[in-house]
């Protein structure tokens, strides 16, 4: 297979995938050395390779993150997850912020990932039914239909300078213009939502687009 030229991928993480062409770099060992930690959530390499994300053990209304220390700027971005029946979780894309007021002690409502760069909402059951799995948080409510309940299910997220279009099990469900004035790089993120989090990703790649 010949890669277009201004093409580079980068694996985020990844369980069972197959063999890759020669070039792509693996961003997650067992320590995360390539990822930040922003809350208090409990990230684990399992040893199948899939990320798990949970909460402390304690009561906590706020948000916790886990952002790639590299920014990005126009991507493909492939990832897989799983959430706990009733669970929130989502992908930040473009938030320069890097969640700095979505944990104490600087919390602001207003100014959360979703109010900087953009989220794209992962529910499973969650009682924000406005925005479903696939979702462009606060723009763009996704398509009903594509998600599997309790299950694994896969996202394709094309972000570009001039539009964001999110695949759910490859059908697309939402998509949505630039909005004027919101980052065009960033890093990617992943989040708990709340203290009942618990989440599960796997297969994590992003390809450049330069």
């Amino acid at each position: 297979m010949v890669r277009h030229p201004l093409r580079r991928t980068f694996l985020l993480a990844g369980a069972a995938l197959p063999a890759l062409p020669a070039g792509p770099a693996n961003l997650l060992d067992p320590s995360l050395s390539q990822w930040e930690s922003i809350g208090d959530g409990v990230w684990t390499i399992m040893r199948d390779g899939t990320l798990l994300g949970q909460r402390r053990p304690k009561e906590s209304k706020h948000q916790a993150w886990l952002y790639t220390k590299r920014d990005f700027g126009q991507y493909d971005l492939h990832l897989e997850w799983w959430t706990v029946l009733g669970g929130n979780s989502g992908v930040s894309i473009l938030d320069t912020s890097r969640a700095r007021w979505a944990v104490p002690p600087a919390w602001n409502a207003e100014k959360t990932p979703s109010h900087i760069g953009h989220e794209i909402q992962i529910s499973n059951g969650y009682r924000d039914e406005k925005y479903p799995s696939g979702s462009i948080y606060l723009f763009a409510p996704a398509r009903p239909g594509a998600q599997i309940d309790n299950d694994w299910n896969a996202f394709d997220i094309s972000v570009r300078d001039s539009e964001i279009r999110v695949k759910l099990n490859g059908v697309e469900v939402a998509s949505h213009p630039a909005v004027p004035g919101r980052p065009k790089r960033g890093p990617v993120g992943l989040q708990l939502h709340d203290a009942r989090s618990v989440a599960k990703f796997r297969n994590i790649r992003i390809e450049e687009i330069r």
